[in-house]
């Protein structure tokens, strides 16, 4: 009977910090991953956005960086290729290129079930002769037959896509649907079926409408910090469609609205000629008593202003 190979820890390659990552904090070099929400969260827009920018080495949803770009190979096994077109098209619009300038090469097979060995066969071949950066299996619910509740179904295909990362050095994003009306729990133990999808991840990337009916993208790695949350908005450029981040206010809505309660009471104590009682002051500022409370209490606080028996009166500098 033949050993299996072993190796010295010491020995094992260290991979350099320029190369860890596929796209810069989104998904690590060569990772396997699911890209999760419920439907209609724009799950295939983001997919397409990864594909763009590892083709164009343009940044990811115009933030994230790719060191090195690559062919992609794309398998949509649930829209139509024309739309699939559009969407790309709309993609490299938005980042700046051209789509017949990408090598994103896309399997037009018309199913593929990785639960069948003749169609693993065909996907491994394609992958070895093809050699991507990057393979993007779109979704997964079309790729089989099984129940995605049976762990003991859904981990020898996940299996085979981890060998296949493995055996060509290639990241591998599978789009996965999460259950309806999961926002509650943790954006990885809301994928659909069974706990092997959220194990298997190295990277993940998740999806939710917010109340806003603002997509919010969270990510998650086995081996690296994840970043902060980022909202994210389709958008539409003349036909074309595309993912953004949101530029978030830096200085959020209550907090602007606390300062202009603020310059108001100030303007009303410094063209007053002796302390106002609170009630004066509420007149004046024409503000709720509550809100007016709470400011007056953090002026107080800061030094802006001082209380006494006979009102409030702004400090002495």
């Amino acid at each position: 009977m033949t050993q299996l190979p072993v190796q010295p820890a010491w020995r094992l390659a260290a991979a350099s910090e320029q190369r860890r990552w596929l796209v810069d904090q989104l998904w690590s070099e060569d990772a396997v991953g699911i890209i999760g929400g419920e439907p209609k969260c724009c799950k295939s827009f983001l997919a397409l956005d990864l594909a763009v920018a590892v083709a164009a080495g343009t940044p990811c949803l115009r933030r994230f960086a790719v060191a090195r770009p690559g062919r992609v190979l794309l398998y949509p096994a649930e829209d139509a290729l024309h739309v699939v077109r559009q969407r790309l098209d709309g993609i490299c619009a938005a980042a700046g290129t051209a789509l017949a300038e990408l090598d994103v090469q896309v399997i037009t097979a018309p199913s593929l079930r990785l639960d069948l060995e003749a169609d693993r066969a065909r996907l491994e071949e394609t992958v070895a002769t093809l050699k991507p950066r990057l393979l993007i299996l779109d979704p997964f619910v079309r790729l089989h037959r099984i129940d995605e509740n049976v762990s003991g179904e859904v981990a020898p295909l996940l299996a085979f896509l981890r060998e296949l990362q493995r055996r060509h050095a290639t990241a591998i994003a599978v789009v996965h649907h999460a259950r309806k009306g999961a926002g509650t729990v943790r954006a990885g133990q809301a994928l659909r079926g069974s706990s092997e999808f959220h194990a298997w991840g190295d990277s993940n990337l998740y999806l939710r409408r917010d109340s806003d009916d603002r997509i919010a993208l969270s990510v998650e790695h086995r081996a690296a910090a994840a970043i902060a949350g980022i909202t994210l908005e389709l958008t539409q450029h003349d036909d074309a469609l595309a993912l953004r981040p949101v530029q978030e206010d830096p200085q959020p809505k209550h907090a602007a609205r606390h300062e202009a309660v603020d310059q108001r009471i100030t303007a009303v104590l410094a063209d007053a000629s002796q302390p106002q009682p609170f009630s004066e002051l509420r007149a004046s500022c024409r503000v709720r008593a509550t809100t007016l409370y709470e400011r007056l209490a953090a002026m107080i606080a800061n030094g802006t202003i001082v209380k006494s028996a006979d009102g409030y009166h702004l400090a002495a500098r």
